[in-house]
């Protein structure tokens, strides 16, 4: 697998001369990639839209072929118009692109164990995260973190017929594929005949705001044999269909861009611009009762003006059974400066007691190469979660031998006026670690800081006027 991925982004680096960047590359992979497939398996293309007729040419002939072959293939239905809508060549040097049509030919990917031509493609959408400033990092959630939460939430879709696991914002979809993995895993990869059919084409859900992701999703998926429903839509300002879930996982995206106004939205109890607190509500929403979550969010989602209203609203409406505290620079070397958590609740039963375990106070943060995340940061939490899925395991604060595990009754969570962020213990004593953020990094954060302040000068100025006028 390891060489089939240093082969391929090999290459990438001759492309950065031609003006194609790493997430083009992924792009440009795939499209070639999901062609190869379909001939290895003998399956029928579109009249002219083959691996041989791709193969066999070269010069401005296979750059305008190329081009017209995408442009058909987006026109088809089912999976290849799903994964080709949109699409474009980013090539102009008919040489780069022969060259890689070549390397792509030299393997006969069907022959390839799922498991290895999955992870190949995993690896390739991790170098293209990890590689480029604009590259996949907006689509990408470190694996350990993923399979880590997977083990944790236990998404077993055999548990009933119409279960249904979903992701909002499900970028290259990491979530869905894992969560397929752990199945994998934990049955052997043996599944009884009349359950097979239903959860390769009728269990993974995803959805995500541009056509990009939505391909690599796909792809992602395809490779892993698996047929998900992904759809290209934006989350949180259209309304969502009537499909319900049993189990949501997701990473919803970061920062404050296109936060602007609040969605109109009926299902939503607190109207807010902050992208993170909607989708909790989002997820909320969407969840079946007695469905389970695991959200990702950034610290402002634990302390921004509105955050006390929106986990009031979800206290009562779920149980927000557990928060992890993830490491400093857990999204390293993706968007290594941003700051962490995982909200962990069950839908249709209020919130008497929230565990939080804290996997940041005097923790070094992550690196890309001195302290690179592995899965032993997340060792203690996984027994201290327990087996239970909807975090209903006994649980106890001497599970954790450094005292990064307490819990806090529902009185205690009010008296913070529900701003989860202010429940700490520790005490730090390394200080912040924001040596490995990026300066863009950084500036988004201080302004996510200094708009929460602005709110609130905003607001004692408001109770100012009122008093001088009498109000």
């Amino acid at each position: 697998m390891s060489d089939i991925v240093n082969k391929l982004w090999g290459f990438c680096n001759a492309l950065r001369h031609d003006g194609i960047d790493y997430g083009d590359y992924i792009e440009q992979l795939t499209y070639l990639l999901f062609i190869k497939m379909m001939d290895e398996k003998g399956n029928t293309m579109p009249d002219k839209a083959d691996w041989k007729s791709i193969i066999s040419r070269s010069g401005i002939d296979l750059i305008d072929h190329y081009s017209d072959t995408l442009r058909l293939l987006g026109r088809q239905t089912g999976i290849i118009g799903e994964i080709y809508s949109g699409s474009k060549s980013a090539f102009t040097n008919p040489v780069s692109l022969k060259k890689l049509v070549a390397q792509i030919d030299e393997t006969e990917w069907t022959m390839l164990d799922v498991d290895v031509k999955a992870a190949a493609f995993e690896g390739l959408l991790e170098k293209a995260a990890s590689e480029g400033k604009k590259g996949a990092g907006q689509y990408f959630t470190p694996r350990i973190l993923i399979q880590s939460i997977v083990r944790c939430i236990k998404p077993d879709p055999r548990k009933s017929r119409d279960f249904k696991i979903g992701d909002p914002a499900c970028g290259s979809g990491g979530f869905l594929v894992c969560s397929y993995e752990w199945l994998k895993d934990i049955t052997k990869g043996s599944f009884d005949n009349d359950v097979i059919d239903r959860i390769k084409k009728n269990t993974y859900f995803g959805q995500d705001l541009v056509d990009r992701p939505k391909r690599l999703a796909l792809m992602n998926m395809y490779l892993h044999n698996i047929e998900p429903r992904i759809t290209k839509g934006d989350t949180i300002y259209e309304l969502p269909s009537d499909t319900r879930f049993d189990v949501i996982l997701t990473n919803p995206p970061f920062g404050t861009k296109g936060a602007n106004q609040s969605p109109e939205r009926d299902d939503f109890m607190i109207s807010t611009s902050n992208k993170q607190l909607n989708f909790i509500q989002h997820v909320m929403s969407v969840l079946k009762n007695n469905g389970r979550a695991a959200v990702v969010v950034p610290d402002n989602c634990l302390f921004a003006d509105q955050a006390g209203q929106v986990f009031e609203f979800l206290t009562k409406d779920c149980n927000l059974h557990t928060v992890l505290r993830l490491p400093n620079g857990t999204f390293t070397p993706y968007s290594p400066g941003t700051k962490t958590n995982v909200i962990f609740f069950v839908k249709g039963q209020p919130t008497k007691t929230t565990w939080i375990y804290d996997a940041r106070t005097n923790i070094p943060g992550i690196t890309k190469k001195d302290r690179p995340l592995t899965k032993e940061y997340f060792e203690e939490f996984e027994k201290c979660y327990g087996q239970d899925p909807f975090g209903k395991s006994d649980r106890a604060e001497s599970d954790s031998t450094q005292d990064r595990w307490r819990s806090f009754a529902i009185d205690e969570i009010r008296a913070k006026d529900y701003k989860i962020d202010g429940l700490k213990w520790l005490k730090d004593e390394l200080g912040e670690d924001d040596a490995e953020a990026e300066p863009l990094e950084l500036a988004q954060n201080a302004t996510i800081e200094l708009t929460l302040a602005m709110q609130g000068l905003n607001k004692i100025i408001a109770s100012l006027e009122d008093i001088g006028n009498g109000q």
